[in-house]
């Protein structure tokens, strides 16, 4: 990494991964489509940890501010079972709630699957980094990201954080004219 490369934080949130019991294809979405979408120069903290509740806010808290992310996608914990804690988490270290995030998710999942209205993907703010949970299905990743990506740049250019370009081609940001 250069030391003007961007931070983002890649966290797959499943017991199941975490213990190896199958591959994290998750959180390789999330990267390929970052890959995909940004034409500035980045770096992936990835990190695969277990659906506990204190782990998930540690990491975000060390993602946000020990690692200076602008930026963290989470992947998992986002349904209604008793182990699906990463909203809560995501709440619990976040200064401010960003609702429309998780509501165009959402939205955007029912279009493929009635079963969307039972996620709870959220997104808030830390600091200046923004946090967006994600549901765990690879295929659901794209939909979603390709869904609020639009306006994460522009979101980040307001807290104060690296200007982040996009290949055109694959994804457009908005930003207002100045």
């Amino acid at each position: 990494m250069t030391p003007h490369s961007t931070k983002i934080g890649i966290v797959t949130v499943s017991d199941r991964a975490s213990a190896g019991e199958y591959q994290d294809l998750s959180g390789q979405a999330i990267i390929d489509t970052l890959n995909d979408y940004l034409t500035s120069e980045w770096q992936a903290e990835y990190r695969l940890i277990p659906d506990e509740r204190e782990l998930i806010a540690q990491t975000l808290i060390e993602l946000a501010d020990e690692s200076g992310c602008c930026l963290i996608v989470t992947t998992g914990g986002t349904g209604p079972s008793k182990r699906d804690v990463t909203p809560e988490a995501t709440e619990a270290v976040c200064d401010r709630l960003m609702p429309g995030f998780g509501e165009l998710m959402r939205t955007e999942s029912l279009k493929y699957v009635p079963t969307a209205i039972l996620s709870r993907q959220t997104a808030g703010l830390r600091g200046s980094c923004l946090i967006i949970n994600l549901p765990g299905k690879p295929k659901a990743i794209r939909q979603c990201l390709d869904a609020v990506f639009p306006a994460v740049p522009y979101c980040i250019d307001l807290m104060d954080g690296p200007y982040l370009t996009c290949n055109e081609q694959v994804i457009k940001p908005f930003r207002p004219k100045s």
